[in-house]
């Protein structure tokens, strides 16, 4: 345990090595969403495909990081607050779509809910078609031990990032 605690201190006090480790565990993350999507079958919600968003900006962060390290002033501290805020952020949409899997709330994105059935017949079959195929109320997929969902995972994931690039940002040794 101590030799893997130490392996991560050594990669994250090296800016470079620590945007490379978020970009590709960025990358890993998407592309595992993307597998789960295309290969299984599981089709995301509004707010699994937000979730998406801050994995691809942590990617360009990375390399426009590593790219631009020895050629800007303050590239690195940057990026790493940028990262750190966008794993937070992330955090918080995950956790704010598992309440809504939970449902802890209700959400506020109308593709998240099922639509208002009032009206004539021809009102509450169109609402029908535009509704979309995945609500984000209900949980496609969890895991059979815990009975956790991709949602709940992210939020832990996300949450231990942002501290990493948070602790990358503070130890690292200037390039």
């Amino acid at each position: 345990m101590e030799g893997m605690m130490n392996l991560a201190r050594t990669l994250l006090s090296s800016p470079r090595s620590a945007l490379m480790l978020f970009g590709g565990i960025s990358a890993l993350a998407l592309g595992m969403a993307l597998i789960a999507q295309y290969v299984y079958g599981l089709q995301p919600c509004v707010l699994c495909v937000f979730q998406r968003w801050p994995f691809v900006i942590v990617i360009v962060l990375a390399a426009f990081g590593i790219y631009g390290a020895g050629k800007f002033k303050n590239v690195i501290p940057i990026t790493l607050s940028l990262t750190t805020l966008t794993f937070a952020a992330n955090a918080v949409i995950a956790f704010y779509h598992t309440g809504v899997e939970r449902h802890w709330w209700k959400s506020f994105l109308e593709g998240c809910a099922v639509p208002d059935m009032k009206g004539n017949i021809t009102d509450v079959l169109a609402q029908i078609q535009a509704a979309p195929v995945v609500r984000c109320d209900e949980i496609p997929w969890t895991d059979p031990v815990f009975g956790l969902s991709m949602a709940n995972y992210n939020v832990a994931l996300c949450l231990i990032l942002a501290a990493a690039a948070l602790w990358a940002l503070k130890h690292r040794k200037d390039v």
